[in-house]
């Protein structure tokens, strides 16, 4: 049984708005979040979700409103501000958690090593020490002398919330938390987020899983367009929030099946991830959907980099089309017509946002630049163009083609990822 949201204001948005270009992201936001509340946003892609998380960690200013933390004018201009503040954010983007070259200890203290609050002297059983205790608050079981890179999505996911934590927040915005989780492991974010309900932490928690929301919602707001556009009080009525999400009546049905004798597009056969693994055979027919799933470790991942060429499978053989055939590699893959999108875009679809071309119309045209090159040039208008038709494909919202893909929401990168 969860405790009651207390009548303290934690936090108080009056008039946010931001704006990018001729997008206007948020739209004179209000909002007041109480001390033990747990507030959830829904909003479609592009809603203006993870804008206004971004304002409120720091990251990104306001073009204009007035922010409250606990009753006291608030100017967030920094991560440090916010921090100060006592807004921590766990961001959806798993690029935000840390240094992938770092132990996973060492990235659960990096915020400690970076302000200067660490002692003089650190050693490696002091250090591995403090992170088991930040670990521990979450249940986090992990190597801690791992790299961050060589864990799991869904482990490096739970590494930024124990880090989140461990600063024990005022306000705590969780973006997307469970997105890449298993339900074991989103248990166990529940049960954190529970006790930090009952210990007074105003929560603001942003999904599209209508499980999550009716587990821990006290209240769920809906934004669309940049603005506040219903309000449910617990229990909340999903099919009404989702009527205002989208804007009309959302028509329920029944998908009908692919015909038995769809030609068959791949087909694995006697295939093993690993030489330890059963083998074991998949079909997928034309117009068909199939769905992988399975907890954390399971070989999803693994599977499909081994459908697209990132690594061989350790055994079997593969069809596409009828025809025997061999992922050798990336390349090999999109030109036989096999396309992958990553679970983590940013590591697997997307440039860092150091390099100048990290934009839509540089991300759209990469796969493409030997086939469009002339001489060794390929001419920016063919890029700008086919950029410009994924915006309008996919209803990206964007300032246009060479909007930079860290300026835009997290479901419009995932729109560009589809789109390329």
């Amino acid at each position: 049984m969860t405790s009651s949201p207390s009548d303290t204001i934690a936090l108080k948005l009056r008039g946010l708005s931001k704006t990018y270009g001729p997008t206007r992201a948020l739209d004179h936001v209000d909002l007041d979040l109480a001390s033990g509340e747990v507030v959830a946003l829904m909003g479609a892609n592009g809603a203006g979700k993870s804008t206004l998380v971004k304002i409120l960690c720091g990251l990104q200013p306001a073009d204009a409103g007035t922010i409250e933390i606990a009753e006291k004018p608030a100017v967030l201009a920094s991560p440090a501000d916010a921090e100060a503040a006592g807004i921590v954010a766990v961001h959806q983007s798993i690029a935000d958690v840390g240094v992938p070259t770092l132990s996973v200890a060492d990235n659960l203290l990096l915020d400690l090593f970076c302000s200067g609050r660490s002692p003089l002297i650190l050693t490696a059983a002091g250090v591995r020490r403090a992170a088991h205790e930040r670990a521990d608050r979450i249940g986090l079981d992990v190597d801690l002398t791992a790299k961050l890179s060589d864990i799991s999505l869904a482990e490096r996911q739970l590494v930024a919330i124990a880090r989140a934590v461990a600063h024990r927040p005022r306000v705590l915005l969780l973006d997307e938390p469970t997105a890449s989780l298993s339900s074991s492991e989103a248990e166990r974010l529940f049960a954190v987020v529970e006790g930090l309900k009952r210990s007074g932490v105003a929560i603001v928690y942003i999904s599209h899983k209508t499980a999550d929301l009716k587990r821990l919602a006290d209240r769920t707001l809906v934004l669309r367009d940049g603005q506040i556009a219903g309000a449910f009080a617990r229990p909340v009525d999903f099919d009404a929030a989702i009527r205002v999400m989208v804007g009309h009546d959302v028509q329920r049905g029944t998908r009908s099946g692919v015909a038995g004798d769809a030609p068959v597009v791949l087909a694995l056969k006697g295939v093993r991830l690993r030489r330890s693994d059963d083998r074991f055979d998949l079909e997928v027919r034309r117009g068909e959907i199939v769905a992988v799933t399975g907890p954390v470790g399971s070989g999803k991942t693994s599977l499909a980099g081994s459908i697209f060429g990132l690594w061989p499978f350790a055994d079997g053989s593969v069809h596409l089309d009828g025809r025997p055939w061999t992922p050798r590699n990336p390349a090999a893959s999109i030109a036989a017509g096999v396309f992958y999108a990553g679970e983590d875009r940013w590591r697997t679809s997307f440039f860092p946002s150091s390099v100048p071309f990290a934009t839509i119309a540089g991300t759209i045209g990469f796969p493409f630049l030997k086939r469009w090159s002339t001489a060794g040039l390929v001419p920016e208008r063919r890029e700008r163009i086919a950029a410009a038709a994924a915006i309008r494909d996919f209803g990206i919202k964007a300032r246009g083609p060479e909007a930079r893909l860290s300026s835009l929401s997290g479901g419009n990168q995932q729109k560009v990822v589809l789109a390329r």
